[in-house]
Order: C-alpha cells, then sequence, then structure tokens
C-alpha cells in the first residue's frame, strides 16, 4: 500500500473537477477544525458545515435565468446571466458570491459530519414556507420532518439525506465531552439577524443562514466562522440534560426507540399509494413527471443492484441526441455522486416481461428480475422509458479514507491507497503510526465499516483477512451513491458490556421482585442469566429490567410491546443512564411530560418542539408509559424541575406519581411548572400561566419556567370507601375495596360531578370531535341545558363531618371541596366578600373551603360573576357519608360513587409549584435573538 499523497493518486478536492495529488513521501495530516484541506488529510466540523471554499464541492455552472430568483449565500434578486446553478443540489450564487460560499453540496456533506448520527423522521405533514436540505426547494407537497432536529426533507430526498442529526447522548462510539455548534442551514424566519454582523440572515425565499440547534444562535454562513466552535447551550442552558451525561448503548436499536417516538410509516423512494410502479423524483426527477419537450427523453435511472430490487430508481430528462458521457454525467448529478463520471458506465436494463426475464438481467449482471408489476409513468399513452444502471468501472487501487474511532487525535482521518492485496489488517497496520499508536500491537484495534443512512447508522466489524478493494467493489455494485455515505473506523478492541435498562410496565401491581421475573418469564421467555430486575414499582405495576445482551433486549422490546399479561397490553420502553455525576453545578434539567391527546393536535406538537428545543431523553409522552419513567430516569439527578403540558387531570396525575416515588428521589420536592392544554385550566389560571395554550412560541414557555417563581400548595388524599349493604341482614355483596385518590384542585359531589360524567362519556364516545376548547365548552353548555329542571336533593343524601363535628346541609345539589379560588374554569366559588367565620382561603393554608351549590342556573350565575356559592365550612378534616350512589369528580375526573364513606385530609408534605412570573417590559428584538444572548457572552466578541 501506498500513501495517498504519491503520483497518480485522485482525491475529490470539490470545485467540480478531479485534481491529481502531488507527490510526497508520506501523507500530510490535518489538525481537527483547520479551514485546510489537502490531498491525504481530513478536517471536520460539526453539524456538516463545509470548513472552506474548496470543500463546498459544489459543481457550478453559470445559467441565464428568465425569471428573478434568490441568492442562497446573500438572498438578494440574481437576474440575467448573473446566477451560478449547482448542477447538484441546486444551490444558486451570484458571481461576487462565489467566493464566500461555505455550505457543502448535498454530494460531500456526508464525508464532513463530525459524528455520525441518525434522524428520526415523523409522519408527513405540511410544511409552509420551509425548504427541503437535500435539494434546497419549497416543501410545498406534504414533507418530512426530523423529530429530534431541524431537518427538513421531500420523501424521495430522504435517502440522499445527510446522517448529521443533533448527538444527544454517549452511546460509546466517539464520545466527546466539550460539545460543539450543530449548524443547520436555512428555514430562518424572515428578519433573523446574524450573531456577528448583525444584518439580516433570515430568508422565506432561500435557505439562507445557519442556525444551531442547541443554543439557537443563528448567523450567515460566512459569519459562523468567528463563532468559537464549541457550544454553551444559550439561554436554556440550566434546563438542558448536556449529552455528555447521557449514556445509551443503542446498538440494536433505533433512534426512534431511544428517544421513544412512535414510530411512522415512511414510503421508502418509490412507492406510491395507488399501487403503482414507484417513481422516486428527487433533485432532478422532481420536474420530471411531466411530459418531455420535444427533442428530449426521459429515462429510468437505478444506482445498482439494491434499487433495482427494491425498483426505486430515479427519472431524467436529456436531450434525444445526447451522448453517453453526457447522460453519465446527468445520471451521477441525480443521485448525488461526484465522483469523475470516467469511473462509471451506464449498463441498460432490458425491461422484463409480465413472467420476469431473469435470463436478460443475468446478461446484465444482475441476480434479480425488477418488479414492473402495474407501472406506468404519466400516461397510459406514452411509452415506458428506457431503463438504466449506473455501474463503477473495474478499479485496481483506490484511496480510502480511514478515520480515528478515539478522542484527541489532532486528525480527522488519513487517506492511503488499497490495492487488490489490502486488507483490514494490512491497513490497521499502516494507520497506527499516522496516528500516533505505533507502539500499540495491531492485534489491538480492528477496522469498522459505518454505513452512515439518513435513518439508521449501521456498524459492521470487518475481519482481518477482508479484502477492502473487493469490499468496495460490492459496495459501489449494491449503490453507487453508498461509498459516499460509508466510513472505515479503526477502533480498539475492547469488549464492550452490554447494558440495556428496559422499563416494563402495565403488569399487576402489588407483587415481589420474585413474582415478576416468573410472570415476565412466562411471557415473554426471559433468560435468566442475562436479564435480571433492577428496580420494581409495585404499587404501580412496573418493574425496570437490566439486559446484559443486546441481542436479548431487542428481541424483549420487540415481543413485549404485543404481549398481554392477564389481559392488559404491555409497555416498554428503551431507558439511557444519566450519569449525574457529571452533570455542571448550575444544571438543573427540566423533565417534560406532554399528554398529546390534550389541547387538540397541539400537544403533539408542542411535543415535537420540546424535543428540538431540549435533549429529547428528557421528554416524555404520558400516553406511553405515564409518568414514571421520567421519575425513574432522573432518579439520581440532585436537582431537578418538571413541566407538565395538558389539562387539570394531567397535573393530577404527575402529582400523583411523584408522591408515590418521592422517597426515591435525590431531589424530592422538584418544582412543577404547568402548560395547560385542557378545558378547565383551573390550577393553570391560578399560577398565571393562562386559561390555555393558544399558540406561544415553545422557547418562550420555556424561559418563563425558567423565571418562574416557587410557591407551595397543598395536596390532600381522599379516601373512598364503598360500603354497599344487600336486601340480606348481616350480608354485604358487591363491596368494592377501599381506593385512595390524590386532589390537588376541587372535588364535586352531586350535580357538577354528574355534568362532568356526561361530557367525559361523550368524549369517549367520539374523541375526534373533542379537539378544541370552545367546542368542549359548548358541550358543556349543552350538557348542562339538559340538566336544568333536576333536582335530586342532595342534602338528603349524604352526611358531612368537618373535624369531626356534623354539619347541617342547606338544600343544594351539589357540595364542593375547593383548594384553590378557581373552579369550572376560572370562576370565584368561594367568593371575595369577607366572613369573620372563615379565614381567607389560600392554596398553601392546610385548609380546604365547602360551597354549595343549588343547581345548574346557580353554577351558570357563578361562572358569570354574578353570585357565589354558598359558603358551608372550612377544615383540614372531613367525612362525607354517601347514602346513595352519587357522582363524584375530583380535578375533573368525574364517576360514580357507590354509598360509603369518603374521608379527605392533607397528604403529607405540600407541593412545590412554579408561578409564572408577571410580565416585564421587554426590548425589542425577536424571541430567537434571545436565544443567543448568553452564547455570545460566554464566547467573546466575535468581531
Amino acid at each position: 500500500m501506498a500513501a495517498a499523497t504519491e503520483p497518480g493518486a485522485r482525491v475529490w478536492l470539490g470545485g467540480g473537477s478531479v485534481r491529481p495529488s502531488s507527490p510526497a513521501s508520506s501523507p500530510v495530516l490535518g489538525a481537527r477544525g483547520h479551514a485546510r484541506q489537502g490531498p491525504g488529510q481530513g478536517s471536520e466540523r460539526a453539524g456538516g458545515r463545509a470548513p472552506g471554499p474548496a470543500a463546498a464541492g459544489h459543481s457550478f455552472r453559470k445559467v441565464t435565468l428568465t425569471k428573478p430568483t434568490f441568492c442562497h449565500l446573500c438572498s438578494d434578486f440574481v437576474w440575467g446571466l448573473a446566477g451560478f446553478l449547482c448542477d447538484v443540489c441546486n444551490f444558486m450564487s451570484h458571481e461576487k458570491c462565489l467566493k464566500h460560499v461555505r455550505t457543502p453540496c448535498t454530494g460531500i456533506a456526508p464525508s464532513l459530519v463530525r459524528v455520525p448520527v441518525a434522524h428520526c423522521f415523523g409522519p408527513r405533514g405540511l410544511y409552509k414556507r420551509r425548504f427541503c436540505s437535500v435539494c434546497r426547494k419549497g416543501l410545498e407537497a406534504p414533507a418530512l420532518r426530523c423529530e429530534v432536529c431541524e431537518l427538513h426533507v421531500h420523501p424521495d430526498c430522504v435517502p440522499f439525506a445527510c446522517s448529521d442529526c443533533r448527538q444527544c447522548h454517549q452511546d460509546g462510539h466517539q464520545d466527546y465531552d466539550t460539545h460543539h455548534h450543530h449548524w443547520r442551514e436555512g428555514n430562518l424566519p424572515s428578519g433573523t439577524r446574524c450573531e456577528v454582523c448583525r444584518k439580516t440572515c433570515g430568508s422565506s425565499d432561500v435557505p439562507a443562514g445557519v442556525r444551531c440547534e442547541w443554543c439557537g444562535v443563528q448567523a450567515h454562513a460566512v459569519c459562523s466562522t468567528a463563532l468559537g466552535p464549541e457550544c454553551a447551550f444559550g439561554r436554556l442552558r440550566s434546563m438542558v440534560l448536556p449529552p455528555s451525561c447521557v449514556r445509551l448503548l443503542s446498538r440494536n436499536f433505533s433512534k426512534m426507540h431511544c428517544f421513544r417516538i412512535a414510530e411512522a410509516v415512511v414510503p421508502e423512494p418509490g412507492d406510491r399509494d395507488d399501487g403503482a410502479d414507484g417513481i422516486a423524483t428527487g433533485v432532478l426527477g422532481r420536474e420530471a413527471l411531466v411530459a418531455p419537450e420535444s427533442g428530449k427523453q426521459i429515462l429510468k435511472i437505478f444506482d445498482g443492484n439494491d434499487a433495482i430490487r427494491r425498483n426505486q430508481f430515479r427519472l431524467v430528462t436529456v436531450p434525444r441526441l445526447a451522448r453517453s458521457q453526457e447522460v453519465l454525467e446527468v445520471a451521477l448529478r441525480a443521485y448525488c455522486v461526484i465522483e469523475d463520471a470516467r469511473d462509471f458506465e451506464l449498463q441498460a436494463l432490458p425491461l422484463p416481461s409480465l413472467s420476469g426475464d431473469t435470463q436478460a438481467l443475468g446478461k446484465a449482471g444482475l441476480s434479480g428480475p425488477v418488479e414492473e408489476e402495474g407501472s406506468r409513468v404519466s400516461g397510459p399513452q406514452e411509452p415506458m422509458p428506457e431503463a438504466w444502471v449506473i455501474r463503477s468501472l473495474p478499479r485496481t487501487q483506490e484511496v480510502l479514507k480511514i478515520y480515528p474511532a478515539w478522542l484527541k487525535v489532532g486528525v480527522a482521518y488519513v487517506s492511503i491507497r488499497v490495492t487488490p492485496q489490502s486488507t483490514a489488517q494490512t491497513v490497521v497496520l499502516e494507520v497506527l503510526p499516522l496516528f500516533g499508536r505505533q507502539v500499540e500491537g495491531p492485534e489491538s484495534f480492528q477496522l469498522v465499516e459505518v454505513l452512515m443512512g439518513s435513518k439508521q447508522v449501521q456498524r459492521t466489524v470487518l475481519a482481518d483477512e477482508e479484502p477492502l478493494l473487493d469490499r468496495l467493489r460490492d459496495i459501489r455494485q449494491t449503490s453507487v451513491r453508498q461509498v459516499s455515505q460509508t466510513r472505515f473506523y479503526v477502533t480498539e478492541s475492547r469488549t464492550v458490556t452490554p447494558h440495556v435498562s428496559l422499563f416494563v410496565g402495565g403488569l399487576p401491581p402489588g407483587l415481589s421482585p420474585q413474582e415478576y421475573s416468573h410472570l415476565l418469564h412466562e411471557a415473554m421467555a426471559t433468560k435468566a442469566a442475562v436479564v435480571s430486575v433492577s428496580h420494581v414499582y409495585n404499587s404501580q405495576g412496573a418493574v425496570v429490567l437490566d439486559v446484559a445482551c443486546f441481542a436479548e433486549a431487542e428481541r424483549l422490546f420487540m415481543l413485549g410491546r404485543d404481549t398481554m399479561v392477564r389481559g392488559r397490553p404491555l409497555s416498554l420502553l428503551v431507558l439511557p443512564d444519566v450519569l449525574h455525576m457529571k452533570l455542571p453545578p448550575d444544571c438543573c434539567p427540566l423533565l417534560v411530560f406532554v399528554n398529546p391527546k390534550s389541547g387538540g393536535l397541539k400537544g403533539r406538537d408542542l411535543l415535537c418542539s420540546f424535543r428540538r428545543l431540549l435533549n429529547p431523553h428528557q421528554v416524555f409522552e404520558l400516553t406511553n408509559g405515564g409518568p414514571l419513567p421520567g421519575f425513574h430516569l432522573f432518579s439520581q439527578v440532585p436537582c431537578f424541575r418538571v413541566l407538565v403540558c395538558g389539562g387539570d387531570g394531567t397535573v393530577g396525575w404527575v402529582l400523583g406519581a411523584l408522591e408515590e416515588i418521592r422517597h426515591r428521589l435525590a431531589c424530592p420536592e422538584p418544582s412543577v411548572a404547568i402548560l395547560p392544554l385542557g378545558t378547565g385550566n383551573d390550577l393553570g389560571r391560578v399560577l398565571r400561566w393562562g386559561a390555555g395554550y393558544s399558540g406561544e412560541d415553545p422557547f418562550s414557555v420555556l424561559v418563563s419556567v425558567d423565571e418562574a417563581d416557587a410557591v407551595l400548595m397543598d395536596r390532600w388524599t381522599i379516601l373512598l370507601d364503598a360500603q354497599e349493604a344487600s336486601s340480606t341482614e348481616n350480608s354485604v355483596v358487591d363491596t368494592e375495596p377501599p381506593k385512595i385518590v390524590q386532589m390537588s384542585n376541587y372535588c364535586g359531589i352531586g350535580i357538577d360531578a354528574e355534568l362532568s360524567l356526561d361530557f367525559h362519556q361523550a368524549r369517549e364516545e367520539e374523541p375526534g370531535k373533542f379537539t378544541s376548547r370552545f367546542h368542549n365548552k359548548g358541550v358543556y353548555v349543552r350538557v348542562g341545558l339538559q340538566k336544568i329542571s333536576h333536582s335530586r336533593g342532595l342534602h338528603r343524601e349524604l352526611r358531612l363531618q368537618v373535624e369531626q363535628q356534623e354539619v347541617e346541609l342547606p338544600s343544594i345539589e351539589g357540595l364542593i371541596f375547593i383548594n384553590i379560588p378557581s373552579w369550572g374554569s376560572g370562576a370565584d366559588l368561594w367568593g371575595s366578600d369577607s366572613d369573620p367565620r372563615f379565614e381567607k382561603p389560600r392554596m398553601d393554608d392546610g385548609l380546604l373551603e365547602v360551597v354549595g351549590v343549588t343547581g345548574v342556573v346557580h353554577m351558570g350565575q357563578v361562572q358569570g360573576g354574578l353570585r357565589s356559592g354558598i359558603r358551608i365550612a372550612q377544615g383540614s378534616y372531613f367525612r362525607v357519608t354517601l347514602l346513595k350512589a352519587t357522582p363524584v369528580q375530583v380535578d375533573g375526573e368525574p364517576w360514580v360513587q357507590a354509598p360509603g364513606h369518603m374521608i379527605i385530609s392533607a397528604a403529607g408534605p405540600k407541593v412545590h409549584m412554579l408561578r409564572k412570573a408577571k410580565q416585564r417590559p421587554r426590548k425589542v428584538g425577536t424571541t430567537r435573538d434571545a436565544r443567543a444572548d448568553t452564547s455570545s457572552a460566554l464566547e467573546g466578541d466575535p468581531k
């Protein structure tokens, strides 16, 4: 083998050409992070940003523009003959701006990624005034968005997307303690100002400018080089769970599983809903769907055997008299291949008959038939386009980049020449001296092949005798573009101890660890040698399993999602480990719980927004395992806060789980903030979070949480002891076991609980209709009008004791115990008039107020501010005896309670809540600019 800088070696350097490297006796090693890049050396920048103009790699050509367009660098108009267009990624630039281009071409973007991390694409959606990160065209049709970062792509551009998502945890591969900016190009709001020059860098017309997806600093692509490389997480730095403090060995799990994101079926390029032949339109193929102009023809282009098996191709339009070399160059650009076209050729692909002509495919060097059943293009009268496959010509030697998999090497990679005699072992032996590890034997290292797919990063350890030239040939035979997405790392041959934590919920409560182990063994055939129960939450019916085998962890995870135990489905989550000893002293991470069913579709949107603003490991979806997994993950964090996004019932759910697990937390009293998404949102009103979320910027919400004031609130325990007697004397049947319910806001008995029950039942029957707060209140009004003439005489159906003293009730239809000065969507049920018999109510005074209402009309008058309720009592211990089955509701959750006793008492320590600080006048400036205020101060003046 020889170094890459020997005569004759060809290395792609960008700029639309292939340059021969200069002769030298040994490779030139480039320092990590430097802006220079020459033959046989390499440097990388975080987030895929090109280190210099020569590395941008664009294939620019001068174009004549018949209509105004915009420069992707300065966002000004380009008109006439002044434009230069990249044939691969559609980057448009003025001639004067060419020397300032820093944004890399799609063809070389994978080679500039610092740490390859796959994306998590959610379901298709409409994203107005957004641009694709691959082809830089507008997203007019439904497109895809990464749930963790700001990447937006067309569905057919997904295979070409770079695996440059945010690195949110350590996984044993290239774990960094310092965090760099993670730049993402384009999709900045209009009027966004550059952090360096303070000029406008955002545009709604082109994907201009870059933004760090951790700290939010925004700048021109050119100006971003003036900022320091390290990221301090910006304004939210105290709330973000640092990636260096989270560890997750996720060898066999996708990022969707690691971040607990519901998987969406993302059609592969070429799939169509009508069942016809797939047409993978992309960078150059989206316009080719229309009928070609006269003198031109449409060609089907495949990039390898894998594309043929999947029937995924791209359509290109070329002149009918075009030379084969011109067609080949267009085909390569369609697949974002920027290598020398002289190293490739196009092979005609015969169209098989309906029965499948395997002999014809064999002549073309293929192993299987092309699936063309039901194929059609734009119209039934048009002839089938010709099909071609791109093939790589045989090579006797190649230049290969080898990356080190450990830290602080001084170089990003070295380039060496591989020949037919080169194996994985000889390559390791040659590159160790270049990385400064020559004193160690090659038996301590191994060569790992990394396929950097947009949706999954796959690692394969190569055998010592693996011929690398044959390996590269096989990769190109599978897909010619796959070579640019493949890296080779030299790693230490150390044994990684497998450790995966699986949270298992949905189990029967009240069992011992041995009983849970036996139950899971019966349900999923767990292997006792590698699976153990590390934590038991028997009151919630949940356990945490420690699995010491990656394959077994994957098997249990996939099997458990379809397993029923005693009639209940299991919920399984992959949980990381929080390295609490590495947390910075000023770090108080925010644990976020979101109920996506609350607030219509706003809960789902907030879930995505908080995942992108924070570390997705600290954001939990309550419909997937409840709040317990989040509290378990943060159990060793010395100080943290909680944000609950949902209605009053959701808040009560989280506070109840906190009460049960408090004794296991290193921070037993975390402060809780609320983002109200429900209908009433009475607790949110009292704590100044508003009557309901109405689309505020999620970043502003997080800032308000960080600035909120801590207050105390009482929590109350309600013991429900049903004692329904039968007609037979001295016998009791159908007796419900005693049940304990936690209360934060209020408890209603009678007419108000009956209305809540009717509303709840209507929502259960048709949940799709209850997507707006206005509609929900309208249903409440309709249900109330139906009960307006209802009279049952509640005071005759129950008995009330306050502080063990009997209290005579007036003629009422509803009895309500209130802990906060808000009831029924903001009404003051107690009233503001002073009364010498009672103390002024507070939510932390250890007292409950008891109020009665005479019916639906009275309740309407209270909500209209015309009347207040009937004040009955005030105290800290209550006993209610129900003589008949009566509707009861606690914090908006209703049910019918059987005859028996209800005992209401204080529930231990008070809860620490966060009350939104009063609004202060803000200086003129965008909210986004505020994200970078702190980071710029920490990094110093870039000027």
